[in-house]
């Protein structure tokens, strides 16, 4: 059924979309070991975005009193509105993937505050002198895509989560360490155990201080320290939108082998209980997989309508958007294949090393020609194939085309980091280490 304010803004300028959202989250939060709130958060509104004389026009508003007032409004600001490269898309049929889970709504806040408290007890039973943060939530979504040509669609997702923060501070020395998970659907208490296993493990691996290494040593990025030091330098060649203003890396390199063969990244919007799964992008693209890596070979970028019509391409599926921005590529789930290496083997292969789990200061240096540089929040000194400590005032820096085609091992599992990353632990080299401290 059209949207009567779709039908208005037809009528006017023939060209017409408006996206619809409402969510309801309910989070429950734990602060320095004391239970520190329970809300409920509530979103709804629209956006309505035209094509006038050319021009995209583009407006929202939370108000449903107000939403007539959306006419007028966007074809005002359409004169001052960007060039429209594309035309909105007809219906055509969308992929199946699951992403709403009954079984959410029927969660209670008294369930999450108790499950909070049994994850926190748990933790200082371990460790009586850290400070928890601890939160759980439960969220659930709409989301109503209409155009001019024809689109009319409509997905429901949920959304749960489980994360633990763990603070310990003795003297000048502060440590932070955390896990999470979440997940489109319910997960149950051995997920919940799984999550505090990691932080206890952080914790004990953490107990003594060891210099950091020095030299051409190799790096053992844990899926965590993937997301933290790699992920966001590579993911930024792969926008349509800097490939379009010509600052991508890869512009002439597509087909072109850049890393490791053993590395293959995707972008799959349909993978099975990620939290960012989605079957249809926010312009009403049928979502599908992108290769952005294939066994080392550049793939291609991630286009939303208007950079593919830019860069006279096609619409990958991956627009995203809020209700106060126009829509933009970005990637839903990243999903980068493991390889035959497991963690133990990877571990016990090195004799001089260091594991990444988290960075402080991410972004610095080119991020768009995929350089990295930043401290290390939490990583450990490997010597003789085992952990000896936490280093301290440890630095590292690099470019992940030039790390990714220096890997010595890829994980033969992938774990999910905050529910919309899978990826194994990766051993590399080519990452400079640098210390402000005396090393061994």
């Amino acid at each position: 059924m059209t949207d009567d304010l779709l039908a208005k803004a037809k009528q006017r300028y023939g060209d017409a979309e408006i996206y619809r959202v409402s969510s309801e989250s309910h989070p429950v939060s734990f602060e320095n070991n004391r239970l520190k709130e329970v809300m409920r958060r509530d979103q709804a509104g629209v956006a309505l975005r035209v094509i006038s004389d050319g021009k995209i026009g583009f407006s929202s508003t939370t108000d449903p009193q107000r939403e007539d007032e959306l006419i007028d409004r966007v074809g005002t600001l359409s004169s001052f509105g960007s060039e429209a490269k594309f035309e909105f898309p007809e219906q055509a049929a969308i992929p199946q993937v699951e992403t709403y889970d009954p079984a959410i709504e029927a969660i209670t806040n008294e369930q999450l505050i108790e499950k909070g408290r049994r994850l926190m007890a748990a933790v200082l039973d371990a460790w009586p002198e850290a400070l928890c943060d601890i939160r759980f939530g439960r969220s659930t979504a709409e989301e109503t895509v209409q155009n001019s040509a024809g689109v009319e669609r409509a997905t429901r997702s949920s959304s749960y989560y489980a994360a633990i923060g763990v603070q310990l501070i003795r003297g000048t020395d502060m440590l932070n360490v955390w896990a999470s998970h979440s997940s489109h659907a319910v997960f149950g208490q051995e997920t919940e155990d799984r999550v505090l296993g990691e932080v206890l493990t952080a914790l004990d691996n953490s107990k003594e201080i060891a210099d950091a290494p020095k030299g051409d040593v190799p790096v053992l990025f844990t899926p965590q320290g993937v997301v933290a030091t790699l992920l966001d330098p590579l993911l930024s060649g792969f926008s349509g939108t800097n490939f379009v203003t010509g600052a991508s890396p890869i512009i002439g390199r597509e087909g072109e082998k850049a890393v490791d063969s053993r590395i293959t990244v995707a972008d799959n919007p349909l993978a099975d209980g990620a939290s960012g799964s989605r079957p249809m992008d926010d312009e009403g693209v049928p979502c599908r997989r992108v290769g952005l890596i294939e066994n080392g070979v550049i793939g291609e970028p991630v286009f939303d309508l208007q950079t593919a019509g830019q860069a006279g391409r096609s619409s990958t599926g991956s627009a995203q958007r809020g209700l106060a921005s126009t829509p933009r590529p970005g990637v839903s789930v990243v999903d980068i294949s493991p390889g035959d290496a497991p963690y133990a083997r990877m571990l016990a292969d090195m004799d001089d090393g260091l594991i990444v789990e988290g960075l402080l200061g991410a972004g610095q240096g080119n991020e768009l020609g995929g350089d990295f540089r930043a401290n290390v929040s939490l990583g450990y000194r490997v010597k003789n194939g085992e952990i000896v400590g936490r280093v301290k005032d440890t630095m590292i820096s690099g470019n992940v085309y030039t790390v990714l085609d220096n890997v010595e091992e890829v994980g033969d599992s992938a774990d999910w980091v905050y529910g919309s990353v899978r990826t194994p632990a990766l051993r590399c080299r080519g990452v400079e280490v640098a210390s402000g401290g005396e090393g061994s």
